[in-house]
């Protein structure tokens, strides 16, 4: 199984679309959303409503639920991805504080050796969040910033969001089509 959470950075849609990636790979998944996301969705994701998002999802578990069974070390899944991760929970996981079930099941991925991808979404980064991602990072966590190329010509958002959901794929061993690769001209 994969985790999904989506945290309150901007960017919400890239979780989405990789919910909706994984549902047609047939990839079981489990979802988390923060408070703070339930907030930004609204913003951001107008043509969605919650129920909506969590149907993209097998499972769902509430993240501020601290004895839902996500948070145990005895609970089976392959890898978490955080996406967005606002920098609140990247500073969170760096410094151990496994305040909600995002935070949690991140610790617990950390610990287990399970995989962590988080893929930040704030610009400009200051030192400490530099310093938090080094720390996951040197821990096995897996930063991969939502940091779209333009080689593949995007002609829509779809075609960006699309760059990162298939890179995140690809760091999961996961075989995709989501963009265009590099070839030499």
């Amino acid at each position: 199984m994969i985790v999904i959470a989506i945290t309150g950075a901007s960017g919400v849609i890239y979780g989405v679309e990789l919910l909706k990636a994984l549902k047609e790979l047939n990839i079981e998944t489990g979802l988390l959303i923060s408070d703070p996301a339930k907030i930004v969705i609204k913003y951001e994701l107008e043509d969605y409503d919650l129920d909506e998002i969590k149907s993209l999802a097998a499972h769902f578990f509430e993240a501020n639920e601290i004895d839902s069974s996500i948070n145990s070390g005895s609970f089976k899944f392959d890898s978490l991805v955080i996406i967005p991760c606002s920098m609140k929970t990247v500073s969170a996981i760096a410094n151990g504080y496994a305040s909600n079930s995002i935070t949690r099941v991140a610790d617990v991925a950390l610990k287990e050796r399970r995989d962590l991808v988080l893929v930040p979404r704030e610009t400009p980064l200051r030192s400490a969040h530099l310093e938090n991602m080094l720390r996951i990072s040197k821990e096995g966590g897996i930063i991969l910033p939502a940091m779209p190329a333009f080689y593949h010509n995007p002609e829509s958002i779809n075609d960006i969001t699309d760059f990162i959901v298939g890179k995140v794929l690809d760091v999961l061993k996961i075989d995709n089509e989501m963009f265009k690769r590099w070839e030499k001209p």
